[in-house]
């Protein structure tokens, strides 16, 4: 495939703005509702082969994060707890009560907030490669070097990597990918441009410095009693394997596991088809 596939023809963008923030969020189908939350490296258009795959008969939401993508690039709220109740305002916008619930990345800690405080409106969700701030394994998985991205930021940071965002954004999907060539160069193109907008690199390190805020949130969260929904772990074998699933039995009561073969971080474009039929098989036990 080459360069990103694009959204099936019933799905939407449209505007919709709470909390003081404009999000572009992609709307379509008809069904169940199915919300999508992307991470960092990526935007709401990861998610364009699942919108293909299920088709028209579920109503999918796919909105860009706060300070990411499309969406507007405020000062502040890039705590998890703040974004996770700018989804559940959104889902109010569209008439949606309940959802199922799909993230990546940063998107599994928005979704874990939104899950923690609005659990009946979560039937099910699907967390993928990448751990909770504060949540078992926590201090021990940020020694990694491979995360030194996660305390990179700062005036000094933001002047060495402006102009140079796609050469900032390659290092993640070089080194944190089995498979660097399948994230091409029109897709490395697409979203070097998306982070090179005024303020975006700014905003995404805004959404790691908050991971210190966020563990709090999330321990309170999880001392409140776990989630009672159906959760399933996925993670890449090249990259968390089953250590998703073993962080998500911190919060959740109701916990399966998934591995992709021979992917690294980067599931939906570097094996797309393995993680979407994990993705359906879970969703469509209900």
């Amino acid at each position: 495939m080459s360069g990103l596939q694009p959204f099936p023809a019933h799905i939407a963008a449209q505007t919709i703005e709470t909390g003081g923030v404009r999000y572009h969020v992609r709307v379509g189908g008809s069904g169940p509702a199915l919300v999508a939350l992307h991470g960092f490296g990526d935007t709401g258009d990861m998610w364009a082969p699942l919108a293909a795959a299920i088709g028209a008969s579920r109503t999918l939401v796919v909105p860009d994060l706060r300070g990411m993508g499309l969406s507007a690039h405020p000062a502040g709220g890039y705590d998890k707890k703040t974004q996770a109740n700018d989804i559940a305002a959104i889902l109010d916008r569209l008439g949606i009560g309940r959802a199922d619930l799909v993230t990546h990345d940063i998107g599994n800690m928005v979704g874990y907030a939104l899950a923690a405080q609005h659990p009946q409106r979560i039937m099910r969700w699907v967390a993928m490669d990448a751990p909770l701030p504060g949540i078992g394994p926590w201090d021990e998985i940020i020694r990694s070097p491979l995360l030194w991205h996660f305390n990179f930021r700062g005036r000094d940071v933001e002047r060495l990597v402006a102009g140079r965002e796609r050469i900032y954004l390659d290092r993640f999907w070089n080194e944190l990918s089995a498979h660097p060539e399948k994230i091409d160069e029109a897709t490395r193109a697409h979203y070097a441009a998306l982070y090179a907008q005024p303020g975006a690199m700014h905003c995404a390190f805004e959404q790691f410095a908050a991971f210190t805020p966020d563990a709090l949130d999330n321990k309170a969260f999880a001392a409140s009693g776990k989630l009672g929904m159906p959760v399933l772990g996925i993670g890449a074998d090249r990259s968390f394997g089953t250590t998703m699933a073993e962080v998500l039995r911190f919060v959740a009561s109701d916990v399966a596991s998934a591995v992709i073969a021979d992917s690294g971080h980067w599931l939906m474009e570097e094996q797309t088809d393995a993680t979407v039929a994990a993705i359906r098989r879970f969703l469509d036990a209900a």
